[in-house]
């Protein structure tokens, strides 16, 4: 999460919305927070043992090691 705190800032420089109500020649300190996007958190990376746990034939992250270790050693049997 983003924020962005601006302390002693002038009430008349700030936007007409946020001034409503104050006084022009106070001042004020400002905070700006960025919400959480929604759409980001979706597109958040997920686990390697998640992605091996969609498919069906693995039913724990043994079976996912097991099955990586296999493909390594096939890789470096075809290098020799």
């Amino acid at each position: 999460m983003n924020r962005i705190v601006k302390h002693h800032v002038p009430v008349g420089e700030l936007p007409q919305q946020l001034r409503e109500g104050l006084d022009p020649a106070a001042f004020a300190t400002v905070e700006v927070t960025v919400e959480a996007d929604e759409a980001a958190a979706a597109d958040a990376p997920i686990a390697v043992e998640h992605l091996f746990g969609l498919r069906d034939n693995y039913a724990s992250i043994e079976d996912v090691d097991a099955y990586v270790r296999s493909l390594r050693e096939e890789w470096a049997h075809r290098e020799r």
